[in-house]
């Protein structure tokens, strides 16, 4: 069942659902997760967020921790551990399905990169579109997609990336 409410005067929808706020709750703190893991450089807690997911990008396509373990040290570039990266999520869609067991998330990622000798800046602009199921209680990610839309001076981050400018993909 869903209500509407009339927020900033635009119509914004919000469910009645029991336990929907909670499981959207979940989920935006599974994504923040994810956010802080990568920018931490905690690469074990990072790819077990994704322990049975299919993860596809512009590059490459990865199922399961060690696959996606492997891109990373294959293509990422880390100092003393750390990308020095900030992972900014906004816009954020979620849908939870009706059995309460499955759901589609799509957000905005903004990528920001600084290191002693590289300035402050956006070095990715890019949609996440995620599939998630609950397990034991606990949303995990089943599947996420990255869309690239915009790429910066991505030369710190990557070993292989798209040229700065719009991304055709």
């Amino acid at each position: 069942m869903r209500a509407s409410n009339a927020v900033g005067g635009c119509m914004a929808e919000r469910s009645t659902t029991p336990g929907s706020e909670n499981d959207r709750g979940a989920i935006e703190n599974l994504l923040a997760r994810y956010c802080e893991l990568f920018d931490s450089g905690d690469m074990d807690g990072y790819v077990a967020l994704f322990t049975d997911a299919h993860i596809a990008n512009q590059f490459a396509t990865s199922k399961g921790p060690e696959e996606l373990r492997a891109f990373f040290e294959r293509n990422g570039l880390f100092y003393d551990g750390l990308p020095h990266t900030r992972h900014v999520i906004s816009n954020l869609h979620i849908e939870v399905a009706d059995d309460g067991a499955n759901a589609k998330a799509r957000s905005y990622v903004t990528v920001f990169q600084a290191l002693t000798d590289f300035p402050l800046q956006p070095v990715f602009i890019g949609q996440y579109q995620d599939e998630l199921v609950k397990v034991d209680g606990q949303w995990r990610f089943s599947a996420r997609a990255c869309e690239p839309y915009l790429a910066g001076d991505l030369s710190r981050h990557a070993r292989e990336y798209p040229p700065p400018g719009p991304v055709v993909v």
